[in-house]
């Protein structure tokens, strides 16, 4: 009966502590604590100034209806759509490619991936610890002294350095959130660019096929007229000439529309893409851009500067993290039991913490403010390139406008007129067959020209709508973090 008592005691007494003490409670999602300020609008100079900063546009995908620097973002179970097939229609339109590679693209099932696992990092890193339950016996080899102790151990982290390691976390699922916006914005850009280049060479190839039929009837027509003494071989085999190289040109183009299309597989994510017709026609603005506002507009929508500014943000949520390290956790222990040497119950609390002595995490602390500034010049240099890419692109657009311009108005009409009237002197003896076939290259190749100029602004123009963003199969860029910072925070390390 005694010894009934006795563990009845010792158990009681422990159930207690284990449920009051003991037992944790994992956070909600949605901190209440309070937010990190925002940092005010200045350039760094030092590396001992980690509040300094730039002032940088946002950009806000659709991430949740608080897109906010304090803002907890989440991410759907799954951030890509399931695979889509090729579809089997005779035509084609941009919209489709665009549909396809999205659902395809490796790049953009990547990002979405390491999404996932900033997720999951920033769930990690801001747990509780575990509690510690154990069983503590005292001089056993003293018999009828025996002390038995039932024990609950818990860290109690201060300084809010979860919850700041939340933050840490937070701010790099953001950058991928920006990232993978971004990359879908890459393919949806490469895979215009592709579908305009390869709506070109589909034009270009009527265009060569309805000029072999004209050099064809010409070659037969010159043919008729050696018969008839009234031209010499010289043209025949002048007509010929043009005759086959029509016949080479068409073999080319067929061969670089084949490749346009295996690009556009690559690009889509599919093995194979069937050539088939594409449905599309060439934007024709009228009027240049204003590259200054456009710029701005550019920079503010950008999610690739986005990315850049939530790395600025990440950066100063671990330097204020790391700030905090050396504030000391407190460990508490508390025990029931039961000592024989008295028949009588006991109880232990036993409280600790570490003396920051010789580590305050002073080495953390200085790589943080490093860090903070180098992802500040990072974002200047985002900017920067944007800026540079934009003025490239302008210079495209505005020498493909202008040839646009130049070629429907005045170029193709005066071709058109010249072989129209070379055509009917040379029928009826008045301009030599020479004559005749520069009139007819000249107006073939003018045509060609106008072709390859609608394209060349139609790239330009998916650049400017996609935000300066190519670069559809590059390599990603993995800033999800990691759990080292739970780490860090429990035991002191």
């Amino acid at each position: 009966m005694k010894t009934y008592f006795k563990f009845w005691f010792l158990a009681g007494l422990c159930q207690v502590v284990v449920c009051g003490c003991a037992t944790t409670k994992m956070r909600p999602t949605v901190s209440s604590a309070k937010p990190i300020e925002t940092l005010p609008a200045a350039s760094v100079t030092s590396l001992d100034e980690p509040n300094s900063s730039i002032q940088l546009a946002a950009y806000k995908p659709d991430i949740g209806e608080n897109n906010s620097s304090d803002s907890v973002v989440t991410v759907a179970p799954s951030m890509v759509s399931p695979p889509q097939a090729v579809p089997s229609q005779l035509a084609m339109t941009v919209d489709d490619l665009i549909a396809l590679a999205l659902s395809n693209n490796p790049s953009i099932k990547e990002l979405a991936a390491t999404t996932q696992k900033a997720n999951g990092y920033k769930t990690q890193v801001g747990l509780r610890p575990n509690p510690v339950v154990g069983y503590q016996a005292a001089q056993l080899a003293d018999r009828g002294t025996d002390q038995h102790v039932l024990f609950a151990e818990q860290e109690f982290v201060t300084a809010n350095k979860l919850e700041l390691n939340r933050r840490v976390l937070n701010e790099s699922l953001r950058t991928q959130l920006h990232e993978l916006e971004a990359q879908k914005l890459r393919v949806a850009t490469d895979i215009k660019i592709a579908f305009y280049q390869a709506l070109a060479l589909q034009r270009q190839q009527d265009l060569i096929e309805e000029f072999r039929g004209v050099t064809e009837r010409g070659f037969e027509l010159t043919r008729k007229r050696q018969q008839a003494a009234e031209v010499s071989k010289v043209d025949v085999l002048q007509a010929q000439v043009q005759k086959n190289e029509m016949e080479l040109a068409l073999r080319q183009n067929q061969a670089k529309i084949q490749a346009a299309w295996r690009r556009m597989a690559a690009l889509s994510g599919v093995t194979e893409l069937p050539p088939v017709k594409l449905a599309g026609e060439f934007s024709n603005p009228s009027n240049t851009l204003d590259w200054e506002s456009l710029q701005t507009q550019l920079i503010q929508s950008s999610p690739e500067h986005a990315a850049a500014q939530a790395n600025v943000m990440r950066a100063r949520a671990e330097y204020d993290r790391h700030s905090v390290q050396a504030i000391p956790n407190i460990t508490a222990q508390l025990g029931p039991g039961y000592d024989n040497g008295t028949n009588s119950g006991m109880l232990n609390l036993q409280i600790g913490a570490p003396i920051p002595v010789f580590n305050q995490n002073q080495g953390n602390i200085s790589a943080a403010r490093a860090e903070y500034c180098r992802a500040v010049q990072e974002a200047q240099r985002v900017e920067s390139s944007i800026r540079s890419r934009l003025a490239e692109v302008s210079g495209e657009y505005e020498v493909a406008l202008e040839a646009v311009k130049q070629y429907e108005s005045l170029i193709i009409p005066a071709t058109r007129e010249s072989l129209e009237l070379a055509e009917r002197a040379y029928n009826v003896g008045e301009l030599g067959f020479v004559q005749t076939l520069v009139a007819r290259r000249s107006y073939f190749d003018a045509n060609l020209q106008l072709v390859a100029s609608h394209a060349q602004l139609a790239s330009a123009q998916s650049r400017i709508d996609g935000i300066l963003l190519t670069g559809a199969l590059d390599p990603v860029s993995d800033r999800s973090g990691s759990d080292s910072l739970r780490g860090l925070t429990i035991g002191q390390r």
